[in-house]
């Protein structure tokens, strides 16, 4: 088996190395399990295919129920009031109006930013000098400066006075540590 390259004169043959022996380096023949590989394709191929299934029936189902439904009018077919995010409009912020709570509607379309917080503070003061109303017009609470004077005429009421405890009756008894937990004495925490 010995071929010579005539080109460049070198030699292109395989040694034989079958007289080399070494125990300690075999081939292992349970190094892979070909019946558990085969297992887990088969089964991920599987679980692939009902997921597909499903997601197919799944797309097929909303589709259905978006041609039932009715058509919704684009955001330009809406009136400028119903464009505007629902309430409470916590953003002090020019084109919108307030409804206070005595009905009255203010206009914040062409005025500065604050306006909406200074047509609430202008309510909550009101509110802090009459009272507040409820929706029928009648008070259901009182100004602060009335409230003081109700309190300072009647008074608070104090809490009733129970009888004197000595400071050992709020003692927890507690196992000592010379008895191994066998008698207990009584300590403040």
């Amino acid at each position: 088996m010995a071929e010579k390259n005539k080109s460049d004169g070198h030699k292109t043959e395989t040694p034989d190395v079958s007289h080399i022996r070494n125990v300690e380096v075999t081939h292992e023949a349970s190094d892979v399990n070909v019946r558990a590989v085969l297992t887990f394709i088969v089964v991920l191929t599987v679980a692939t295919i009902v997921v597909s299934f499903g997601l197919v029936v799944l797309f097929k189902f909303f589709n259905q129920q978006e041609a039932k439904s009715e058509p919704k009018p684009g955001p330009m077919a809406l009136k400028k009031e119903e464009r505007l995010p629902p309430e409470p409009r916590l953003q002090s912020a020019p084109g919108f109006q307030i409804t206070l709570e005595n009905g009255q509607s203010v206009n914040l379309e062409k005025t500065i930013p604050q306006a909406e917080y200074r047509a609430l503070r202008a309510q909550w003061e009101e509110n802090l000098k009459t009272g507040l109303k409820d929706q029928s017009g009648n008070v259901v609470g009182m100004p602060i400066e009335a409230a003081i004077d109700k309190v300072v005429s009647d008074g608070l009421r104090s809490k009733v006075k129970e009888p004197n405890h000595k400071l050992s009756d709020f003692a927890i008894e507690i196992p000592t540590a010379s008895s191994s937990g066998r008698t207990v004495e009584k300590r403040l925490q």
